[in-house]
């Protein structure tokens, strides 16, 4: 008998289908996975893929298991779940039937490809930085070992590339604790313009030195509070406006704004929005949708010289799905870009 608390049990999805081809009993992964309540239901009208259904249908009649792909699309991405079906058969008969469990191929294969590409672009980063400290070393040690001017200027460089280690790595350890925390959802409450005012205190002297003005502005009643983790919130703010304070136009604005959209289809209820604008020069449209991919730039050698690491955004996109948000991008050339931050308004 194949029990409600035995399905339960397992990590992955299950459904469990009886001789009368309705689905006895199934798991909440399942349930999540199909996006309905499937228990009593006939197999036919909550599974329906054509492969799969012929699968089931054959080990009905033919008392045998198997395995077939079944397709599913999450977050607009084709996920591939590989079903195993195995024949239960019970001293008592009216508890015969099929088990299904549903195993995420795809995101294994996508999970131990994206490890190596991590590594091999972790490598690239760091080697960079280290080949020109073990250059300058060699070179201090020998030629320059007696000339000042050189020595000054190949300490200032040196300085510099291990400032950027330094930023990396530290980068690199905060992405890996936003990835370790990402099932876990925060559930204090956090005022939104507290973080956003302490977040521009704290950058005023970088918007100084590029004569950048920054402004907040909120029709909302203080607090505007939402549910989520106060130190990442923040992490996510100041990248933000510091990319706008960085890479908009000098002696520019940087406006972040705040307001309520009483209905977002997406949370199925309200949202908090916070708007990130520069008057920068903006981002080409073919780089969009890959700019909170790990380590990928729109401009190499301006984001290196600007202190950048290639991660910011892929943190920040981390951090914005842990709190079940959403993180909008709006730029054309010539006409600035604009970070939008939607949060839950569920408190």
């Amino acid at each position: 008998m194949v029990a409600h608390s035995m399905l339960d049990a397992l990590p992955i999805p299950a459904i469990f289908i009886g001789e009368d081809s309705r689905i006895r009993r199934s798991n909440e992964q399942a349930r999540v996975l199909l996006n309905m309540q499937i228990d009593g239901r006939h197999y036919v009208t909550a599974l329906r893929q054509p492969s799969l259904l012929e699968q089931i249908e054959k080990s009905m009649t033919e008392g045998v298991g198997g395995q077939v792909d079944f397709l599913h699309t999450e977050a607009g991405r084709e996920v591939v779940y590989e079903v195993h079906l195995g024949r239960i058969i019970t001293d008592d008969a009216r508890e015969n039937g099929v088990l299904l469990s549903f195993m995420d191929v795809k995101s294994h294969e996508e999970a131990g490809q994206m490890r190596s590409d991590f590594v091999a672009n972790v490598s690239h980063e760091l080697r960079t930085p280290l080949t020109a400290l073990t250059g300058f070393i060699e070179t201090l040690r020998g030629p320059a070992r007696d000339d000042e001017e050189a020595r000054d200027r190949f300490l200032g460089i040196m300085a510099t590339e291990g400032k950027r280690m330094n930023r990396l790595v530290a980068d690199l350890l905060s992405l890996s604790r936003v990835e370790d925390m990402a099932r876990i959802r925060p559930a204090n409450s956090v005022d939104l313009c507290a973080v956003l005012n302490s977040v521009r205190n704290a950058l005023s002297q970088t918007a100084d030195a590029r004569g950048v003005s920054v402004s907040i502005e909120t029709e909302l009643e203080p607090p505007v509070l939402v549910a989520g983790d106060l130190d990442q919130l923040a992490q996510v703010f100041t990248n933000l406006i510091e990319n706008a304070i960085k890479y908009g136009r000098k002696d520019g604005k940087v406006a972040v704004s705040v307001f309520r959209m009483p209905v977002f289809p997406a949370f199925k209820g309200a949202a908090i929005c916070v708007s990130v604008q520069d008057d920068g020069p903006g981002i080409p449209g073919h780089h969009l949708s890959r700019l909170t991919e790990r380590f990928y730039r729109v401009d190499n050698h301006r984001s290196r010289e600007l202190g950048g690491t290639g991660l910011g955004l892929a943190i920040v996109k981390h951090i914005i799905n842990r709190h079940r948000g959403r993180l909008r991008i709006e730029s054309d050339e010539g006409q600035g870009s604009k970070f939008s931050v939607l949060l839950r308004d569920d408190l």
